[in-house]
């Protein structure tokens, strides 16, 4: 077994164990709550360009099951367990974490205090980290460094590299505007009839309005917002045509950026299955499934705008309704695999916006 170590840019240093693949990576350090669903943390591509910490102590123990993928690689750049389950068991297993880690070139370690871990973050926010082999000799100077450095995640890393539909004969059409999508979305859509048209993060308004369709999702993704300008004035295009549009995580930041919103960056931001979200029109609550570093300030929103659902936690926007136009957003996940799924029923929203029904098949 081979030693690894954490390296923070606070100075404090973590030692563990090394799984998946060798190497040494610097990205954004950050914590999932999630107690299942590693898989899908895993390949879910809004982790592009990060250290993520399970907080949950033992990864592993049902397998790695590819019926399960968001995506089909992994985007992370390490991955930070408590314990690594070797044998698992599920009638659906393909095989073990460490292995698939070994397979997608994803570095791992474990044997990590990760509740210590996830309190440092929590207090000091989302920092820069290294994974080495060995702790550097004047760790003062490599810290200072660390911390100088600018990283970030890509969407442009993440996205399709050209069109392609899903349930050809479908009605209604939705062109799902691909920033890193999670797969559950478009399975959503066609399990409730949707012709699917997956477009590049790179398209144009042009060729987003191009293929006609009657409605668009704006899909998660990585990175900080306000970076995309080019994907903002391309949607801001996009928007002159009164589509019924629902954006999702960073698709619902987009949005709201196109609209005239502004965004920040929260301090450790919000990642895991346990969300607490209120609807602001109903007062009904729901345990929602997030993955995302920054969020959108409600007093920058146009008076067009109404912040629609709020995170009971520290009240930021988690969703937002558009009277001049038929378009909706969330922040959180409403096709969440493996759950929650209290919010699927946005999807029928959606639906109903368009003229398509909206009843998911049996």
């Amino acid at each position: 077994m081979k030693k690894a170590y954490l390296i923070l840019q606070n100075g404090q240093v973590f030692e563990g164990t090394r799984f998946g693949a060798e190497g040494e990576i610097t990205a954004e350090l950050v914590f999932t709550t999630g107690m299942t669903g590693y898989i899908e943390t895993l390949t879910d591509p809004s982790y592009h360009g990060q250290i993520v910490v399970q907080t949950f102590p033992l990864i592993g123990n049902y397998g790695i099951i590819p019926e399960d993928f968001e995506s089909e690689a992994p985007k992370l750049s390490a991955y930070i367990v408590r314990e690594p389950c070797d044998e698992p068991s599920n009638f659906r297993c393909a095989g073990a974490l460490d292995e698939y880690l070994k397979k997608a070139g994803i570095i791992g370690l474990y044997g990590v205090d990760t509740r210590a871990l996830t309190k440092i973050i929590r207090e000091y926010g989302v920092m820069n980290a290294s994974v080495l082999s060995e702790i550097p000799e004047n760790l003062e100077e490599y810290t200072k460094k660390l911390a100088a450095k600018e990283l970030s995640s890509d969407v442009f890393a993440v996205t399709c590299k050209e069109p392609y539909v899903i349930n050809e004969g479908g009605k209604p059409h939705v062109v799902l505007w691909d920033f890193g999508y999670k797969g559950a979305m478009a399975k959503k859509l066609v399990d409730r009839g949707c012709r699917v048209t997956v477009m590049p993060a790179t398209s144009s308004a042009d060729e987003i309005l191009s293929k006609k369709p009657d409605g668009i999702l704006l899909s998660n993704g990585p990175g900080d917002p306000a970076a995309y300008t080019k994907i903002i004035n391309n949607l801001q295009k996009v928007l002159e045509a009164k589509l019924p549009m629902f954006g999702i995580c960073l698709g619902h930041q987009l949005l709201a950026l196109a609209k005239g919103a502004k965004s920040t960056k929260l301090k450790y931001g919000h990642r895991g299955a346990n969300q607490p979200v209120r609807d602001r029109r109903s007062g009904k609550l729901y345990i929602t499934s997030q993955n995302h570093g920054y969020a959108i300030v409600p007093e920058t929103l146009p008076q067009s705008a109404v912040m629609s659902f709020e995170n009971v936690n520290d009240g930021t926007c988690e969703g937002i309704h558009y009277n001049d136009m038929p378009a909706f957003s969330v922040q959180y996940h409403p096709e969440a695999c493996c759950g929650p799924r209290d919010n699927e029923y946005l999807f029928d929203e959606f639906l109903s916006m368009i003229g398509g029904g909206g009843n998911a098949a049996e």
